[in-house]
């Protein structure tokens, strides 16, 4: 694969929906003028171990691009849904060479040319920033004339940039570098459900719900056949996170500490033998979370009629006693296809009816 190529698909890489507090930059090109105050970094060799590595952010730049695809709709549109967790979000998400660690940083610099400013990573289809024009590789370079914080900190510090802004304002006014001309964007705010959507480093097929955060696991994303099946796993987690399951079920603080593992490139995967300490989650709660995801789905013009027969496929193919797999933590597979089969038949009366896809 080429370096361009390499790059390109790196820069999608991203964990998270840009709350009122990321940004982001662009890969600097060679021969491309750099920002006032930033000296021209020196670049090391590249190396086969350093091919590797980019090759293995490319993989999984790949994946995050389509979750975050598929998971858009359903921040977006269910936004009147999240009443606790609805909040004004930018709509990108945001991260420079520092994000990635030892071979990996000199690898997104070298091979793909991440530098110190933050560069967006991925766009929420759908969002203000969407519509602003805010593209993939875009670098930023200010927010209301406030010069963007660049180098190993930059993620960390930049909220205090834009928070004060979109909590005050409906629109960010942004700066931002694209093909070495700088140019001024009107970015609108975004109101959507506020959760991170973080894509697992690891085979075993799950999905995660920690109260804030949803994770997908590489081995789930392998299952799925399409974007709607992937979309029934998205919504049936974020439902557990809507209605306050992890923290119900006192969970939050074992599944945060699974998925705060997962989302390393090289993930310690000794936590996944057994149950990782995590709960099953009782039927009630279960039936609960299925059916307010077909109300999501719905909502979000995902097609809801195979949902039943996806669960009753998946859990065939990976019973509960496939450890650390979802079956494992969602057992009750029977009441759980009859609560989706019933959310279906209210949601169709509820469209030809033309009344309001509330649950």
């Amino acid at each position: 694969m080429s370096r361009i190529h390499l790059r390109q698909a790196a820069i999608g890489i991203a964990t998270a929906v840009l709350l009122s507090a990321c940004a982001t930059q662009g890969p600097m090109r060679p021969g491309q003028p750099l920002p006032p105050g930033l000296a021209a970094p020196e670049v090391p060799q590249v190396t086969p171990e350093m091919t590797a590595a980019a090759e293995t952010l490319t993989r999984m730049a790949t994946l995050q691009d389509r979750l975050y695809k598929v998971s858009a709709p359903l921040l977006i549109d269910n936004a009147e849904l999240c009443t606790r967790h609805a909040r004004n979000l930018l709509g990108f998400t945001a991260k420079n060479r520092y994000t990635y660690p030892g071979q990996y940083n000199d690898a997104a610099h070298a091979v793909l040319g991440m530098g110190e400013r933050l560069q967006v990573t991925n766009v929420l289809n759908g969002s203000g920033a969407a519509k602003a024009g805010l593209r993939q590789g875009d670098e930023l370079v200010a927010a209301a004339g406030t010069p963007l914080p660049t180098g190993p900190d930059a993620l960390s510090k930049v909220g205090a940039v834009f928070g004060p802004i979109v909590t005050k304002q409906a629109s960010l006014p942004l700066t931002i570098a694209r093909n070495g001309r700088e140019r001024d964007l009107t970015v609108p705010v975004t109101r959507a459900c506020a959760f991170a959507i973080e894509l697992g480093n690891a085979d075993n097929v799950n999905a995660y719900a920690d109260g804030s955060r949803i994770m997908v696991t590489r081995g789930m994303m392998g299952f799925v056949q399409n974007d709607d099946e992937l979309a029934y796993v998205v919504a049936h987690t974020m439902a557990h996170n809507m209605l306050g399951h992890a923290a119900n079920q006192r969970n939050a603080a074992t599944i945060g500490s699974v998925i705060d593992n997962l989302t390393r490139i090289a993930p310690d995967t000794s936590m996944l033998i057994g149950s990782s300490g995590i709960k099953a989650m009782p039927q009630s709660l279960d039936v609960a979370a299925d059916r307010l995801a077909i109300y999501l789905l719905a909502r979000a013009d995902y097609r809801i009629e195979n949902a039943g027969a996806f669960w009753k496929r998946f859990a065939a193919t990976y019973p509960a006693t496939v450890l650390n797999g979802h079956t494992a933590n969602h057992p009750a597979l029977a009441q759980r296809t009859a609560a989706i089969d019933k959310a279906v038949a209210e949601v169709k009366s509820k469209k030809s009816g033309n009344k309001p896809l509330t649950p």
